[in-house]
């Protein structure tokens, strides 16, 4: 974006404003006619809302805009697993970053090597709460 703007601003300089505009519409065009020739593969994902995650438990009271918000969920695994098990973590975390998520991480239990904490961190709580609606079969699947 900032060498388009760049080159913009340079022809805009060296012709006109007019024709800088003109280009970057022309661009557009050919941007759209691109995008309908071309189209983006593996997006044959089953958004349905599930509603199959269990409500949330909460200590206190809590506000719809107190965050961030930490969410944590344990697993058990058997170590002998433990590839497969982190192999199917990370295509979770791209369903936790879109559907809300601002940073993710997986930690072992150095002391339990059945152990595994996931953690999330979503801006509020009403984010959190609005993941529970957005969660959709496809994430079922991966979950």
């Amino acid at each position: 974006m900032a060498a388009g703007g760049f080159l913009r601003g340079t022809l805009a300089r060296q012709a006109s404003v007019s024709i800088a505009l003109a280009i970057a519409a022309g661009g557009l065009v050919v941007g759209l006619l691109a995008v309908m020739r071309y189209r983006l593969g593996g997006t044959e994902m089953d958004l349905t809302p599930s509603q199959h995650w269990p409500v949330p438990l909460v200590g206190g009271d809590v506000q719809h805009d107190d965050g961030p918000a930490l969410v944590t969920i344990e697993y058990r695994i058997n170590p002998a697993k433990r590839q497969e098990f982190v192999a199917a973590m990370q295509e979770l975390q791209r369903a936790r970053l879109r559907d809300g998520a601002i940073r993710w991480d997986l930690f072992r239990d150095m002391a339990d090597q059945t152990r595994y904490v996931e953690t999330f961190v979503v801006e509020s709580w009403a984010e959190h709460l609005r993941q529970h609606e957005r969660v959709a079969l496809a994430d079922r699947v991966v979950q």
